[in-house]
C-alpha cells in the first residue's frame, strides 16, 4: 500500500448534448443528470483549519486561490471550532451552526458568506460539530457528486453524531470518504486520554473491518505519525516528556502521536482494509 496518492485530473461539469451517430438526423441523446451524478470524485484536499472562522478572517483569500487553481472535488475540514445550533441545556442540532445569539449570528453570517462565495458556491456541504466550539468537522463535496448516504458516526448512523463531531462519512457508488478528527493521545494516563485514545483506535479498527466491498478513503487529522519517516527526528519525539513525567508504561512514552502504543494500533488498522490515505501532518511534529 502507498503511503500517498495522486489523484486523477477530472473535468465535473456535465456534458453538453451530442449528437449519437446511432440516431437519425435531428435527433439528440443527452446525458442525464442522474448518469452523470453516478461518476464519482476523484480530487481530494484535507485541512485541519483549527478554526474555520479564524481562516476565513486570515487566510481566505490564499485557501480560495488554491481551491481555484487545484479544483477538488471534495475538501475535508477538521476542527473547524464552530458550535452546534442549540439554545443553552437544549438539545444540538449537530448538522447547523449556532444561531441564537448576536454573536453567534454574526459568525455564521461571516463563515456563510465566504462559503457561498466561489469557488465554494460550487460545493455541498454536511457538518457535525460540538456543542462547544471545540473540535468539529466538515465536507465539502461538488455538487455534481451526490452521495448515495452521508452519516456522522463510525456506526453508519446519519441521525447520531460522534462526541465533538469528530466524524463524516460519505458512502459514494465505488468508495467510501471518512473524514475524521482524531482525538489527542495526551501525556498522563491519569487524566484518561490513553484510555479515549485506545477506545478511538479501537472503534476505528473495528469501523475499518467491517467496510467490506468497496476501497476505504480515509482523510483527516490522524493524529498519529506511523513511521520514523513520518518525522523529522524520530529519536526527539521518541523521548519527549512533559514536565518530566514518564508514563507508567513504555509503549506509552513520547510525543503523542508518535507512541509506540499508538503506532502499533494505527500499523494494525492499516492491514485490515485497503486504504488510501490522505492526512494532516502534525505541526507539532518538529522540534
Amino acid at each position: 500500500m502507498k503511503r500517498f496518492f495522486k489523484p486523477i485530473e477530472k473535468e465535473c461539469s456535465a456534458k453538453k448534448p451530442a449528437l449519437s451517430p446511432s440516431k437519425k438526423d435531428g435527433e439528440t441523446t443527452e446525458t442525464s443528470s442522474e448518469e452523470n451524478s453516478k461518476k464519482d470524485p476523484l480530487k481530494f484536499v484535507t485541512w485541519n483549519a483549527n478554526s474555520l472562522l479564524l481562516r476565513v478572517k486570515n487566510n481566505w483569500p490564499e485557501f480560495s486561490n488554491f481551491i481555484t487553481t487545484f479544483d477538488p472535488d471534495v475538501i475535508a475540514l477538521q476542527e473547524v471550532r464552530m458550535p452546534a445550533a442549540g439554545s443553552k441545556d437544549a438539545p444540538k442540532n449537530h448538522q447547523e451552526l449556532k444561531d441564537d445569539t448576536k454573536a453567534s449570528r454574526e459568525e455564521k453570517l461571516i463563515l456563510m458568506r465566504a462559503l457561498s462565495s466561489p469557488p465554494f458556491k460550487n460545493y455541498q456541504i454536511w457538518w457535525s460539530l460540538a456543542d462547544s466550539k471545540y473540535a468539529g468537522t466538515a465536507l465539502l463535496v461538488k455538487k455534481c457528486f451526490q452521495p448515495k448516504k452521508v452519516s456522522f458516526s463510525l456506526e453508519k448512523t446519519a441521525l447520531k453524531y460522534e462526541p465533538d463531531g469528530r466524524v463524516i462519512l460519505a458512502e459514494f457508488e465505488t468508495f467510501y470518504l471518512l473524514n475524521t478528527y482524531a482525538p489527542n493521545n495526551g501525556w498522563k494516563e491519569e487524566e484518561n486520554s490513553f484510555q479515549r485514545r485506545r477506545k478511538w483506535d479501537k472503534r476505528i479498527q473495528e469501523f475499518v473491518s467491517q467496510c467490506s466491498g468497496k476501497p476505504l478513503i480515509w482523510c483527516g487529522d490522524l493524529n498519529v505519525s506511523h513511521e520514523e519517516i513520518d518525522v523529522s527526528h524520530p529519536e526527539f519525539f521518541a523521548a519527549a516528556k512533559l514536565n518530566g513525567y514518564v508514563p507508567p508504561n513504555k509503549e506509552d512514552w513520547g510525543q503523542p502521536g508518535f507512541t509506540i502504543a499508538e503506532r502499533k494500533r494505527f500499523g494494525a488498522i492499516l492491514k485490515e482494509y485497503l486504504i488510501f490515505l490522505c492526512f494532516y501532518e502534525l505541526a507539532v511534529m518538529k522540534p
